[in-house]
């Protein structure tokens, strides 16, 4: 599925100076079809009340979708980029890490549709999402 074999350091070592970066998003595995990735729940991502914002969420899982779309396109032609983003919270989190699941639900030419479901320590779910990715061509 992929355009070529990444490894979780390629993916770690990309720039930090992002959103990715300041909130400390770490991918942790690689799979046929899926990437995993954590973000910790601390006073980067909270909200005023102590718990897991839910735009924190969010950028976790634009940031599995978005790279995943990133590792099926071929990099000198084409950019992937988020089209439309939803999520449902489910739960709060006070503290810990989250990780996010990211599986594929439609890969096209021109979109990637993708699932990400964000469990807590516990490994239960705090929020599911859905993703739509743009492929378009690289700007020259």
């Amino acid at each position: 599925m992929w355009f070529k074999n990444f490894s979780v350091d390629d993916l770690n070592s990309r720039p930090k100076n992002h959103i990715g970066g300041l909130l400390d998003i770490q991918f942790t595995e690689i799979g046929d079809d899926y990437i995993v990735g954590t973000m910790p729940v601390d006073e980067r991502t909270h909200q005023p009340a102590g718990i897991l914002h839910g735009g924190a969420s969010v950028v976790l899982a634009e940031t599995l979708g978005s790279i995943a779309s990133y590792m099926c396109i071929d990099p000198d032609k084409y950019v992937a980029v988020g089209l439309e983003v939803n999520a449902n919270h489910l739960r709060p989190v006070k503290s810990g890490l989250v990780k996010g699941i990211c599986t594929p639900i439609h890969i096209g030419a021109k979109t990637h549709i993708w699932d990400i479901k964000i469990y807590n320590d516990r490994g239960k779910m705090n929020c599911i999402s859905r993703l739509t990715v743009a492929i378009i061509n690289k700007p020259q």
